[in-house]
């Protein structure tokens, strides 16, 4: 027998003690006594069944009202502007148009606002401002650049576009 199994043994005891008690204090109700005794062990027993059966198969998940009380957890909604650029991100490495439409003005923007921390512009002229941009970068955010001639040709690809961003993140 198990050391549970023992536990619920001691639990019958005081049972039947208090049958043998009650037979001595009032010995002429038999079939009462004998009831309450037979309805206490089927108690019990179905105490110790429901223990073995939660002992033998816990339960995976919580109850069903502590999973109704718990909160909904807040949707993250994703950034529509950052959505909008890692497509233009995508595009800009594939094709030339979309490198010259899509991402050069976001590319402006950006070592714009970089280079006027520094007291520069990005349209001086200055020949620090292309050595602080590095060739690709420079050639990339002229403000006089030509839109490419055919609309179809490669991007730079994601190496590329890895270099140009690693200078404008260093500026």
């Amino acid at each position: 027998m198990t050391r549970a199994a023992f536990r619920w043994v001691g639990l019958a005891v005081p049972i039947v003690v208090a049958l043998v008690a009650a037979h001595m204090i009032s010995p002429g109700r038999k079939s009462l006594e004998l009831d309450v005794f037979v309805l206490a062990l089927g108690l019990l027993g179905l105490i110790v069944l429901a223990a073995e059966l939660r002992r033998l198969a816990p339960s995976i998940e919580g109850s069903l009202v502590e999973e109704a009380l718990e909160p909904e957890p807040v949707e993250e909604r994703p950034i529509a502007d950052l959505h909008r650029l890692e497509r233009e991100l995508s595009m800009a490495s594939a094709r030339q148009f979309d490198l010259h439409y899509r991402l050069r003005p976001v590319l402006r923007d950006i070592a714009g606002a970089r280079l006027e921390q520094r007291g520069l512009a990005l349209d001086s002229g200055r020949p620090i401002v292309r050595e602080l941009l590095g060739d690709e970068l420079f050639e990339l955010t002229v403000a006089d650049r030509e839109p490419p001639a055919n609309r179809l040709a490669p991007g730079p690809g994601v190496e590329g576009l890895d270099r140009t961003i690693a200078r404008l993140e260093r500026l």
